[in-house]
């Protein structure tokens, strides 16, 4: 990974460890890796988005195990330069930078730690089409509705999951939606 980190200009680094932090502090609900890396292309820069995801889970689990055993800046630059010596400078010097800036603000609480083992709900998309026609069938005219729900996995990635529903389908997800707003009203 450390030749990859090399690849990833200084300013585009800070941004993803600064979105780190904040995705550990609950203040977003992840980082948008696919976004982060097109930019990054878009800079001239070679790296692919699996590469940059396992960047960011590298500084994600760096940040949480400092912000877990309460590590100051000295004794992470420390660590780091006892257990990883191929990791350009920039990149400590972007680490420690971040890490002394808003490192002491993560929350380590019980409830932080179960609540990092799940997804988090981030943005939902739909819309309604009608398929006209195939090839097995000439006048099919089959209204369908199509579901993207953005959703921040554990890591702190965020991904799209998409899916279609016949109408039938829909009403059924949206009566369970309903009754789901109807409980929650009780609460």
């Amino acid at each position: 990974a450390a030749d990859k980190i090399n690849l990833i200009p200084q300013d585009f680094f800070a941004e993803l460890c600064e979105q780190i932090i904040q995705h550990l502090n609950h203040k977003i609900p992840g980082v948008n890796i696919a976004e982060l890396c097109q930019r990054i292309q878009t800079s001239g820069i070679e790296i692919n988005v699996g590469d940059l995801a396992k960047i960011a889970n590298i500084i994600s689990f760096l940040f949480s195990t400092a912000a877990r055993n309460n590590l100051s800046t000295e004794e992470l630059v420390a660590t780091l330069g006892n257990a990883v010596s191929t990791l350009p400078k920039h990149a400590v010097q972007v680490i420690r930078h971040v890490w002394n800036e808003q490192g002491k603000s993560i929350s380590v609480s019980e409830d932080a730690r179960n609540m990092a083992t799940m997804g988090q709900f981030v943005d939902i998309k739909w819309k309604l089409g009608v398929a006209m026609s195939s090839d097995a069938c000439r006048s099919l005219r089959y209204p369908y509705v199509t579901v993207t729900l953005k959703v921040a996995d554990p890591s702190g990635q965020i991904t799209d999951k998409s899916f279609e529903m016949t109408i039938p389908q829909f009403k059924n997800f949206f009566k369970q939606f309903k009754e789901m707003a109807a409980v929650l009203e009780t609460v």
